[in-house]
């Protein structure tokens, strides 16, 4: 993997410190319902790296915690359900 420049770095840390409120969503609904969440629904893992947007992974362990993959998991699910049924 390379190395960040000192310009990418910045601007992540520009991105981690936005205050949600200034998030731009429009292009994606944003997942705000966790109501319905089922934790250890999916026991079968298959570990691979996936190249991930840095924008995407920050917002995701920002919003997640240590919990941000189970979350990066449940909405790509959510995502396959949603066009499975279109």
């Amino acid at each position: 993997m390379k190395k960040l420049t000192k310009q990418q770095i910045e601007e992540l840390n520009l991105l981690a410190n936005l205050p949600d409120d200034e998030i731009d969503t429009s292009d994606i609904p944003e997942q705000t319902n966790w109501d319905n969440a089922v934790i250890g629904k999916f026991y079968s893992k298959n570990q691979q790296a996936i190249r991930i947007d840095n924008e995407i992974l920050t917002w995701f362990k920002n919003k997640g915690g240590r919990d941000y993959q189970h979350m990066i998991n449940k909405a790509l699910f959510d995502y396959v359900q949603q066009h499975n049924h279109a």
